[in-house]
């Protein structure tokens, strides 16, 4: 008798063209789960649909969770729009309930502040919305230090959580 065991594989990589309907779904379950306002956030975003088309200029990446092609995650870099060029903000870093809690955000997390240094910059910034009590709290004790406004012109103005780190 033969038996097959297979266990599921999640691998971080960069996002592909494929992928943009299902971290669509994801980023936008998480605004509904947590009771995050959908206008003036990531919700209502032009790129949020084409996440993919989004982040290839050479100054920004996005990643995503991969498990046997189901997406369950993602979180990438992009400069600060209308702020100085040397300062990056983490975007778009949402989970599926299915992978948190396991180390996956945070190493993806890694990965951002990893590519955001490759990549030159010498600030991450970052826009929160209190109710992601868990992510604030991850970005504090990697450094991150709260800000009393927001910085850029991110059009997120429902975000109450603003927060910056030297990379």
């Amino acid at each position: 008798m033969l038996f097959e065991v297979r266990k599921d594989t999640i691998v971080i990589r960069e996002i592909e063209p494929k992928d943009n309907a299902q971290i669509e779904q994801v980023i936008r379950a998480c605004f509904h789960e947590f009771k995050i306002p959908l206008e003036g956030t990531a919700y209502e975003d032009e790129e949020t649909p084409r996440m993919y088309e989004s982040y290839q200029n050479n100054n920004d990446i996005y990643f995503v969770l991969d498990n046997d092609g189901k997406i369950l995650g993602g979180g990438g870099i992009k400069t600060l729009s209308s702020f100085d060029k040397d300062v990056c903000e983490i975007q778009k870093m949402y989970f599926s309930p299915k992978v948190r809690g396991k180390g996956y955000g945070k190493k993806l997390f890694e990965m951002c502040m990893s590519a955001a240094t490759d990549l030159g910059y010498k600030k991450c910034y970052l826009e929160s919305a209190p109710q992601l009590k868990t992510a604030i709290h991850i970005y504090e004790s990697y450094g991150f230090k709260h800000l009393e406004k927001s910085l850029g012109n991110t059009g997120h103005y429902s975000c109450g959580v603003w927060m910056i780190r030297d990379l």
